[in-house]
């Protein structure tokens, strides 16, 4: 087990070395590369959520509504340009959640726990982006 944990942890310093560091939040929610990882981080961490929950393998997609709306509740649709669709938005939260997660803002485990905590699905993942957005952001 503790081998597996330093074997993610040097997955996720070769991630962190490859993405650099950014300006901001908005540098990072920006990302389109980091969005398409997201993507797939994001609804693995789905995944896992539903398969603990109902104690069988499930796969899930999160839809970019639930993404767009989760957004927007962390209160980081500001960081965003004023005329962006739900897409750009969901992806925006994709791009935020796997560069928190590589920073260490929370791990695979945490993120699980969020998910499962809340019947809201967008109050889960808010949760989550919110703590991206605290472990991340800069002061000015």
């Amino acid at each position: 087990m503790e081998a597996d944990m330093k074997r993610e942890d040097c997955l996720k310093q070769e991630l962190s070395r490859i993405l650099g560091e950014y300006e901001s939040l908005r540098d990072v929610m920006m990302n389109h590369g980091l969005a398409a990882l997201g993507d797939s981080f994001v609804n693995f961490v789905y995944s896992l959520t539903l398969s603990i929950r109902y104690g069988e393998p499930r796969g899930g997609k999160v839809t970019g509504r639930i993404l767009s709306e989760s957004l927007a509740r962390a209160d980081l649709r500001r960081y965003l340009p004023s005329r962006v669709n739900r897409h750009f938005r969901a992806d925006a939260a994709e791009a935020l959640m796997v560069y928190a997660w590589i920073k260490g803002a929370f791990s695979i485990r945490k993120a699980v726990e969020e998910l499962s905590a809340h019947e809201d699905l967008c109050e889960g993942f808010a949760e989550l982006l919110a703590r991206a957005k605290e472990c991340l952001e800069k002061p000015s």
